[in-house]
């Protein structure tokens, strides 16, 4: 599998440390894990606006980025990128197979939309926008 181009992807806390961000660099993604540059309990806004000012691209299983109004607007405002994991209770090598499945994909909805936006990965590594940037805007300040 060729390596995403220009794409970081940023590990966040509900996928774990090392299986997910491990599979992904051993199919040549660059990875960047939360825990290596944020608090444990860094409310999602702090760390959303870095990694977004970054350009880094989110991987999460967090299903509060697509339902709770205070994730949407601070995706919105972080300008980031978010692709959530919709299938629930996998084992992190199943997270992680996922995820590798679904490399080009992502990068092509990388490359082909705007930030922000939410997408979600289903357990067939099938990738679909669920809030657009067009859709976001009205989140933002």
């Amino acid at each position: 599998m060729k390596r995403p181009e220009a794409i970081t992807l940023f590990i966040d806390r509900s996928l774990g440390k090392h299986a997910v961000s491990g599979k992904l660099r051993e199919a040549g993604a660059q990875v960047e894990i939360h825990d290596d540059h944020f608090p444990v309990n860094a409310p999602d806004q702090e760390w959303l606006a870095k990694v977004g000012h970054r350009g880094w691209v989110v991987l999460t299983k967090d299903k509060n980025f697509q339902h709770r109004q205070l994730e949407i607007a601070a995706v919105a405002q972080s300008k980031v990128r978010v692709f959530q994991l919709s299938a629930g209770n996998l084992r992190a090598d199943e997270m992680a197979q996922i995820f590798v499945k679904a490399l080009d994909r992502i990068a092509a909805m990388v490359k082909g939309n705007p930030a922000p936006f939410i997408a979600k990965i289903t357990g067939s590594s099938k990738v679909s926008l669920v809030f657009s940037h067009t859709r976001l805007k009205r989140y933002s300040r």
